[in-house]
């Protein structure tokens, strides 16, 4: 599976003061690792615009970064509901950490009889963990996240193997 050079990291959800401040949720770990990053994309006409941080900071769970190239609050306006983008050479991430994106498609199999339940549609996080979607051949099917049911994920064989309770794919 091919991975993209450029990860999303948020969204612009508003601007922040007139001199082009910007308020981004973040779609990180958590919003310091956004906070962390000395350069931001966004996509624009499918092309990556790369803009310098001069500034950023966590705030009521958001974050707030002034970009250079954005300098008044009309431009800023500009960006209201972009996504943020960062590349995926600046990110600092530890061994067996992985980024969800390159996990989307994996085949989902069962650790004990090697099965296919189908493909890994989306993630999304609950209080309680993060949830894995599965496309099936009977519809979409969740599965907890936490290390009962997920046994090993392999990146580079693009595959997630599993071990399920009764019922969980029926």
């Amino acid at each position: 599976m091919a991975k993209d050079s450029y990860i999303e990291c948020g969204r612009i959800v508003n601007t922040h003061g007139v001199k082009g401040m910007l308020k981004v949720e973040s779609w990180c770990d958590s919003p310091e690792v956004l906070v962390s990053f000395d350069r931001l994309y966004i996509k624009k006409e499918e092309v990556y615009c790369e803009f310098g941080v001069i500034n950023s900071q966590i705030h009521k769970n958001l974050v707030l970064v002034q970009l250079d190239k954005i300098n008044s609050l009309d431009e800023a306006m500009l960006y209201k509901g972009a996504t943020v983008y960062a590349d995926r050479e600046d990110f600092d991430l530890d061994e067996g950490d992985y980024f969800i994106a390159d996990i989307i498609g994996a085949r989902v199999v069962d650790a004990d009889n090697n099965r296919c339940y189908g493909t890994l549609k989306d993630v999304f996080s609950t209080a309680a963990s993060e949830i894995y979607v599965v496309a099936t051949e009977n519809g979409d099917r969740m599965i907890p996240a936490v290390d009962e049911f997920i046994i090993s994920v392999d990146v580079e064989k693009s595959v997630v193997t599993v071990r399920p309770i009764e019922g969980m794919f029926d």
